[in-house]
């Protein structure tokens, strides 16, 4: 070990024979002790290797990590301590310089015991009649610290010297140094280098200060009494005496020095990180076996957007809380993820992960309805449609202002969010297809116990998670295909995910350039995100949720119990929160993508005659797809009626409507008819295929069918 402290002055050495007898004994004692090092560690060394117990590996708390491997939020062991795995390659070379040339300069030399170094701790004592200097080397230090607290016997010295043999024996030296970096005391409950430099300096070991280092090689020889946040006087002068034992020897130089003491010693004890804590806990939940859990986050973007939401919902004003999921497109990576206002905020439930609560979403469901509608080939961007008083049963759906626009373009009535038109549609490609289509994409939707999903469902009337929509949205931007959202990237991790059929690519194109040109909130520049806010019933939940060429973002802002607030509105509270997103993500927002083959860019009077104007009132709206009927099976390969097949094809046939009639196989035309209600069509091949009908007025009807 280092010297220790010299007797207080004034009082001669000689001055207390009992005390002189005591230190000489003690001196004859490291005497024995290094012979016996010289001839067991020598004649025994053998034995001891074949004897060998197992490399140990010390219990380390759980870490949970970003993408570059920066800690975003540690957990402590079971009884309270902070240690963390330590590697040599992660702690400054520097400081292991010095901590080799202050504590064991012939570390890399020797088997474990260093037997001039007892030899010269026992001269020196014998000399001094005090204990001028230790003998420890750095492996029988780690012996120590891996064996429980024992008196400090000749017994225990000897029993010491032995581990640290066979440490040498079963270790090199990077590992015995990384079990020293992982183990050695620093005061309190902190253990190792990285717990220390955390719990000082705010920071990693990668990069220290020589100050820093100096006061680091001193507090394991006496961490408690030279804890710099209850004894920092102590502490500074421990790591003065460090520093001038190495100018002494040569190993740093007086400029080094006098600037090293001049650097301040921590008073207090910084707090661990805690970033992205609610995602941390649950992949902890989920693999708890797992001491480290690399994740896909980004931590800078991390700590940035939990700035933005503590500071905007500070403004909002007390109760309320928000949620932010950032997801990469390409590769469905959640690289931010904030589920709550302030996790240590009670008054705003900062325990909840609000970006796994259910909610109503309010008109955020809408551009799939579109969607659908695009894919189903009875409605086109510019197609136009009617935005007027119309009853479903006994339902008369109103907008958001309770006014009505007349005659728009579809592309116009998504951007401006307009209820009516939307059930229309909905109407048309049928809710529970909707619905269907949103579950095997991945997305959890919740109804009422015993619901089954209805038209209310496009204006909010179901629940769905942040997370979700955050997916869902990420898949339009993708050009249409679902992907789990990706939340690490351990090994074994990454192994190719389930991917679904969203809506096709054109579908998506479409959709994401109707909400490029969605009215930007007030202070914000349009036209380079595509989003789309959301308001649920009662002003409960606020959303807004864009996507740029290369990144999704999606934000609920509200009440964590679910209480209304009076005009929390989506453009007003969640859309500036999403537009402040992006800027803080990116200087400027990518792209989208180019017009996928087959999108057709025309006006209106350009379009096919069945897609310039959509006026059904109501599925069917008197025109009725009676054959094939719905989930039908049909067979390729079958004769006559029976397989509804005809010299020129498969058969429709239909009920009502004007014609002429429009046959679509997957949104796309395959068949006509002017004289007639029966057309024919010929399958692309096995599989699963929409059939959509159009009449000369616009109405529509569908029906999914299975070709085998």
């Amino acid at each position: 070990m280092s010297p220790s402290c010299p007797p207080p002055s004034g009082v001669p050495r000689s001055a207390d024979p009992v005390r002189h007898g005591a230190v000489a004994r003690g001196a004859g004692i490291a005497f024995i002790v290094a012979a016996c090092a010289v001839g067991a560690g020598v004649a025994g060394l053998a034995g001891v290797r074949a004897a060998a117990p197992r490399a140990p590996q010390p219990e380390v708390a759980r870490e949970v990590v970003d993408r570059d491997g920066q800690l975003l939020r540690p957990f402590a062991l079971p009884d309270g301590r902070w240690r963390f795995a330590a590697t040599v390659d992660a702690v400054d070379p520097r400081f292991l310089a010095l901590l080799e040339a202050y504590e064991d300069k012939r570390f890399f030399r020797h088997g474990g015991v260093d037997p001039l170094a007892l030899l010269r701790a026992a001269g020196q004592g014998l000399g001094a009649a005090r204990v001028v200097s230790g003998g420890s080397t750095l492996t029988m230090q780690v012996a120590r610290l891996l064996e429980p607290p024992r008196p400090r016997t000749l017994a225990a010295k000897l029993a010491q010297m032995r581990r640290a043999l066979e440490l040498e024996a079963r270790l090199s030296k990077a590992e015995i140094l990384t079990l020293y970096l992982t183990l050695a005391p620093y005061g309190g409950n902190i253990e190792g280098i990285r717990a220390a430099t955390l719990t000082y300096f705010g920071k990693e070991p990668r990069r220290l200060t020589l100050g820093e280092m100096a006061l680091l090689v001193a507090l394991p020889q006496a961490p408690e009494a030279r804890r710099p946040d209850r004894h920092p006087e102590r502490a500074r002068a421990a790591r003065d005496r460090v520093l001038e034992r190495l100018l002494r020897e040569g190993v740093l130089s007086a400029d080094e020095v006098r600037v090293a003491k001049a650097e301040p010693v921590p008073r207090a004890r910084r707090p661990m990180p805690q970033r992205a804590p609610h995602l941390a806990e649950d992949m902890v939940a989920a693999r708890p076996t797992l001491s480290r859990h690399h994740l896909a986050l980004d931590g800078g973007l991390q700590e940035r957007l939990e700035s933005l939401v503590r500071e905007r919902t500070a403004a909002l004003g007390r109760g309320l809380s928000a949620a932010m999921v950032v997801v990469d497109n390409a590769s469905a990576e959640v690289r931010a993820y904030v589920a709550g206002a302030d996790f240590t905020d009670r008054t705003r439930a900062g325990e909840v992960d609000l970006a796994r609560a259910v909610r109503s979403p309010g008109s955020t469901l809408k551009p799939f309805i579109y969607a659908l509608a695009f894919d189903d080939g009875i409605a086109h961007p510019e197609t136009l449609i009617e935005d007027r008083p119309v009853r479903f049963g006994a339902w008369r759906p109103e907008n958001f202002d309770r006014g009505f626009q007349g005659t728009l373009s579809v592309r116009k009535a998504l951007q401006l969010s307009l209820n009516v038109p939307a059930v229309r549609l909905l109407d048309a490609v049928g809710p529970q297809r909707l619905a269907s289509r949103l579950g095997e994409a991945g997305a959890h939707l919740e109804l009422p116990p015993g619901a089954a999903p209805g038209l209310p469902m496009g204006l909010g009337g179901v629940g769905i998670r942040l997370v979700d929509l955050a997916m869902l949205y990420a898949s339009l931007a993708r050009g249409g295909t679902a992907h789990p959202l990706v939340y690490r990237l351990d090994e074994g991790a990454l192994a190719a995910p389930r991917r679904a059929e969203l809506v096709g690519e054109v579908a998506a194109w479409y959709v994401g350039q109707c909400l490029l040109g969605t009215p930007a909130p007030e202070n914000a520049l349009g036209g380079r995100i595509a989003f789309k806010t959301g308001t649920s019933y009662g002003y409960r939940d606020s959303w807004a949720v864009g996507f740029d060429g290369r990144r999704t973002v999606a934000v609920w802002v509200g009440r964590p119990d679910g209480q209304p607030v009076a005009d929390l509105t989506g453009r007003a509270a969640a859309a500036p929160l999403l537009f402040d997103a992006f800027a803080r993500i990116v200087r400027r927002p990518a792209p989208l993508a180019l017009a996928p083959r087959g999108a057709v860019v025309a006006a209106n009077p350009r379009l096919p005659p069945p897609q310039r104007h959509f006026a059904s009132d109501g599925r069917g709206g008197g025109l009725q797809l009676v054959y094939p009927p719905e989930g039908a099976r049909l067979s390729q390969d079958a004769d006559g009626a029976a397989a509804g097949r005809d010299v020129d094809g498969l058969v429709v046939k239909v009920e009502g409507g004007v014609l002429p009639l429009t046959l679509l196989l997957d949104g796309r035309p395959v068949a006509a008819a002017s004289q007639r209600r029966v057309l024919f069509w010929t399958p692309r091949g096995k599989g699963f295929a929409r059939l959509t009908v159009i009449d000369a007025a616009g109405l529509t009807d569908s029906v999914m069918v299975r070709v085998e």
